[in-house]
């Protein structure tokens, strides 16, 4: 990835800190829970992957829910937060086999990728999916500084020096990368933020399914 150490850097920096900060982000976001809740019920014959996974709280969530789940993260301090079975990993390559599962998460993820990076990530994840099989992928639409396609850089993140791109994506556009990589979108729900509770933008999941 063209930025990929920048990332994978920065996030090892404020990995600790993240995880003590969000573990818990879920208890107080009832729409996201309501998908993954959705989505343990399309997966639960298979393993799944959490991609970004950060310390790990979603694929722990769906863990609690019976779902073999497993998690990657660009950063290795991040994996090493999680209790769930977790590697490092970049996800324009991941290191599973083919059809190998039956879902796959990514929340708020790929918005560290450009065009470029998205398509080949994306086309990673129809590889690993089985027929049959679905992921969940979530992204920032827009907020009140940055409209749909901008970007939006970080530079300090909790008292650490990062390099971060934050990219705001076009549901529309998304899909249609998707689609290329064959991964066909049978859901979509976009959202406004919870108060208090996380970053103000306007966000977006996409169920996906490769047939």
């Amino acid at each position: 990835m063209g930025d990929g150490a920048s990332t994978r850097r920065s996030y090892d920096l404020v990995a600790d800190r993240y995880a003590s900060e969000l573990r818990d982000e879920l208890r107080r976001k009832p729409l996201d829970r309501a998908m993954l809740d959705a989505f343990t019920e399309l997966t639960m014959s298979g393993t799944v992957l959490d991609v970004g996974c950060g310390p790990g709280h979603v694929a722990e969530y769906l863990s609690a829910r019976g779902v073999r789940a497993l998690g990657t993260d660009l950063s290795p301090a991040m994996c090493a937060n999680a209790s769930v079975p977790t590697f490092a990993a970049d996800m324009t390559a991941l290191p599973v086999r083919a059809d190998a599962l039956t879902g796959l998460v990514s929340l708020y993820a790929v918005i560290h990728l450009d065009a470029v990076q998205r398509a080949a990530a994306y086309k990673e994840f129809a590889r690993v999916l089985r027929s049959g099989g679905h992921a969940l992928i979530s992204f920032h639409i827009s907020d009140s500084d940055v409209p749909v396609g901008g970007e939006k850089r970080l530079s300090d993140w909790w008292g650490h020096g990062v390099d971060l791109t934050f990219r705001f994506l076009d549901p529309v556009e998304e899909s249609r990368m998707l689609a290329e990589a064959g991964l066909e979108v049978i859901a979509r729900l976009d959202r406004g933020p919870h108060p208090d509770v996380e970053h103000p933008s306007q966000r977006c999941s996409l169920l996906v399914l490769r047939p």
